[in-house]
């Protein structure tokens, strides 16, 4: 058993060490907000916040977990949106919404260390999360407008 902090909540997981965050995500506690795209660290689809610091959780093990990891629910709420989540709503920054989960996590934890990114420090940012539907512009449009509240 493992015990780790998600969105402020702590869990005791019953999955194998070698487990990756993102079945007991997914499997142990319910969540939907990571994806599982390719399983090799490389779309983005299952970003999460650990220690602040985005990370692909389909090749982090559960055991090496010892910081709060914090997924796109724990980011905001409905009530209260992450300034970032309130900017892809608004600027219509999806299409098929699969890649949502790994943009807004990028896009969060880039403005938390930068809250004032030039185009291409958010281009480079957010290179290594695929979108199929070609909804790049409106995505960076988005973190552009929510970088502006943030700041």
């Amino acid at each position: 058993m493992t015990t780790i902090t998600v969105n402020g909540r702590k869990h005791t997981v019953q999955s194998p060490p070698d487990t990756p965050l993102l079945w007991v995500l997914i499997s142990e506690l319910g969540l939907t907000g990571p994806k599982y795209g390719c399983g090799l660290a490389q779309c983005g689809a299952c970003t999460v916040h650990l220690g602040g610091q985005a990370v692909r959780s389909c090749s982090v093990p559960v055991s090496s977990i010892t910081q709060a990891v914090v997924t796109v629910e724990g980011l905001g709420t409905p009530e209260r949106p992450h300034p970032v989540q309130k900017a892809f709503i608004e600027a219509q920054a999806v299409q098929c919404g699969y890649c949502t989960n790994g943009m807004v996590m990028t896009s969060a934890a880039l403005l938390a260390s930068n809250p004032r990114p030039t185009d291409a420090q958010l281009r480079e940012a957010l290179n290594g999360n695929l979108c199929r539907c070609s909804a790049h512009m409106r995505i960076v449009a988005a973190v552009r407008k929510a970088a502006e509240v943030s700041a």
